[in-house]
């Protein structure tokens, strides 16, 4: 009926652990309440933006991003051969598009 000393210790580690693990939850929680507000409107809208953008051509109209990203295509072209290697492609999947 010996026990062994490590048990004790790791209960008691285990607890501790426990008891940590709660307090960090506690102090991200009350760090995090007043920005959700914030974050919970920011995700409304973006999800407004995508679902505008995802059935404007079904409704008829035209994406109004691809207007606005015409001045983002000189930034993501040197980006771009980077991006469709690392997709698995050889060469660019845009045939009047050449970039190797």
């Amino acid at each position: 009926m010996h026990d062994d000393p490590t048990s004790g210790s790791s209960s008691r580690r285990d607890k501790l652990r426990a008891w940590l693990d709660q307090a960090r939850f506690f102090t991200e929680e009350v760090y995090s309440a007043r920005y959700r507000g914030a974050i919970a409107r920011a995700q409304r809208d973006e999800d407004d933006l995508f679902m505008l953008l995802v059935f404007s051509e079904m409704m008829g109209l035209q994406n109004p991003a691809s207007y606005y990203t015409l001045e983002l295509q000189p930034l993501l072209l040197e980006r771009f051969h980077e991006w469709h290697q690392r997709m698995g492609m050889e060469h660019s999947p845009l045939d009047h598009f050449r970039c190797c």
